[in-house]
């Protein structure tokens, strides 16, 4: 049942009818429960994150969205609606590290994201996370979803199998070593290195891209109970062959893998989860950390999903997402669980390239919106994203703020919930949002100043409105590529080593002032090449 269509005019209302039996039937004493949650001071925290999930995907972000995303419309009007987030890096692997650590991700010199069985773990094993610093304060933590941030694999002979990378890609080249890393791994193993070592108490997901990479299987907690057969066989798993559906690689499947329906499986798995935490310990706080595949591509939307938007498969496909947050929201409902549960909703970066040149010319919708770039560039599309919060009776309902802001926040904002006074060697680039959730920063900035990186480690930093970026073009994507070339805008300062924009007046950053301003690009540049050289940007 696909809520949002029975009921437009409220995403959810017969699930609310429901409320009182799904409660009673998980615990013995609703009205137990209920008294514990509201006795509890720390609240549970559900993280949503979404992939490649646009600004202008989003309806309350974008009028002009193809797409209809009634639960999370639904949501910012019960929360507060954040116009000027942003992911710590343009990909992936690297946001996922900052949102668990509260650090920007260049600081380890990593450029780009993990595929297959690569690794070892970016998060070094002295390092505080957000599930280790939630779990030190009582709470039960779960990751469902790709992980995406390094993991150590082994072969037969106890080898590392990363250890092996640089070899194979010499001998094999891109195309030909992902496949082969998977060849030489021991599925009977532990998984070194993954959420069970950094925090989580449970985990069900993948690697990395559920759908795109060398391997296609479910890691549980940190083995795979069943390792791939066989390589994947397009033609005999009958996906979809549509524009859509490219970046599929021809991995290694286990025969339990269906790709077109493992957002559904992540689905099942965090709602087993609340339920069965609710019964059996409900005066337990949890952390659930939910990850999805959607809206990466592949753009392989689930059978219930297909052809139910105007937008095409990768249209579907947000709306599969949509309808994902609006049934994680149902279930903390269904247990009494919503009004002692903060909840946010946010994607790792912005649009992703083909995505987005194909969605502007078949539908009309522009995922980046207003936003100059897309998924890699340094350019606000690329890192600007949707951010809502809610958190009934602290989140004033409806509300809305343009405090910059960074996903590497949430760290710091959890621990000034729970009270945890943050060592200096941690969450260095993580501030405080709690003033702001709860509305009460008077207008003041929550950062002094944001860090920007892409996936060519390119670094820009944002103070105020003005945003310098220390490097000439976009920062990741090559736009002397034919298909890029629509989207090229004219140089107003070809010469210029850096650009300098005022998003106030120019939020399209159609206009570089690095000459103009040139003590202001100073001061910005110092403060940059500062905040690389102490390690931190958290005083």
């Amino acid at each position: 049942m696909i809520a949002s269509f029975l009921y437009p005019s409220h995403p959810f209302p017969l699930f609310k009818l429901l409320n009182a039996a799904i409660a009673f039937l998980i615990a013995s004493s609703p009205a137990m429960a209920q008294q514990l949650v509201a006795d509890r001071g720390h609240p549970n925290v559900l993280l949503i994150y979404a992939d490649d999930l646009g600004y202008g995907d989003v309806g309350c972000y974008n009028p002009e969205s193809k797409v209809p995303t009634p639960h999370m419309d639904w949501l910012a009007t019960q929360g507060i609606r954040f116009t000027d987030a942003h992911s710590p890096s343009t990909v992936c692997t690297p946001s996922r590290y900052s949102v668990m650590t509260g650090r920007m991700a260049f600081r380890l010199n990593y450029a780009g994201v993990f595929t297959g069985v690569q690794g070892p773990c970016l998060i070094s094993e002295d390092r505080l996370t957000l599930p280790e610093m939630m779990k030190e304060r009582g709470y039960e933590t779960a990751l469902f979803g790709k992980w995406h941030i390094g993991m150590t694999f082994r072969t037969e002979g106890e080898e590392p199998v990363y250890e092996r990378q640089d070899a194979i890609l010499a001998e094999l080249g891109r195309l030909g070593s992902g496949n082969k890393l998977v060849e030489i791994v021991d599925f009977s193993k532990k998984i070194e290195g993954g959420p069970l070592d950094h925090g989580f108490n449970h985990f069900f997901g993948t690697a990395c891209c559920p759908t795109t990479d060398w391997l296609y299987s479910y890691i549980d907690g940190d083995i795979i109970p069943n390792p791939p057969s066989g390589l994947l066989d397009r033609e005999k798993e009958d996906l979809p062959t549509h524009p859509y559906s490219r970046d599929n690689r021809l991995g290694y499947k286990s025969d339990d893998f269906d790709l077109q329906e493992v957002d559904m499986v992540f689905l099942e798995k965090s709602q087993a989860f609340l339920k069965n935490h609710t019964a059996r310990n409900p005066a337990k706080p949890f952390f659930l950390f939910h990850s999805t595949q959607a809206v990466h591509l592949p753009s392989f939307p689930g059978r219930d999903f297909r052809g139910k938007t105007n937008a095409g498969p990768h249209g579907d496909f947000i709306f599969q997402f949509d309808h994902i947050v609006g049934e994680l929201l149902q279930t903390l409902d269904g247990l009494g669980m919503t009004d002692n549960t903060l909840v946010i909703v946010t994607s790792d970066n912005g649009p992703e390239v083909p995505t987005s040149i194909a969605m502007r010319g078949d539908h009309n919708h522009n995922g980046s919106h207003a936003w100059r770039g897309m998924k890699r560039d340094q350019w606000e599309g690329g890192h600007r994203v949707p951010f809502i919060a809610r958190w009934p009776g602290r989140i004033e309902a409806g509300s809305e703020s343009d405090q910059t802001i960074c996903q590497t926040d949430i760290m710091a904002t959890c621990a000034a919930i729970l009270g945890y006074d943050l060592p200096k060697d941690s969450a260095e680039d993580s501030f405080d949002l709690l003033p702001t959730l709860l509305g009460k920063d008077k207008g003041k900035a929550i950062r002094p100043y944001t860090l920007h990186q892409t996936n060519r480690l390119a670094l820009a930093i944002r103070k105020g409105p003005w945003k310098y970026l220390d490097h000439q073009g976009s920062g990741g994507n090559n736009y002397e590529q034919e298909r890029l070339l629509p989207f090229v805008l004219p140089e107003s300062e070809p010469d210029a080593p850096g650009q300098l924009y005022n998003l106030d007046t120019d939020p399209a950053e159609t206009t570089n002032l690095y000459f103009k301003h040139p003590e202001l690009v100073k001061k910005l540049k110092a403060l940059l090449e500062e905040s690389k050289e102490s390690g931190r940007s958290r005083g």
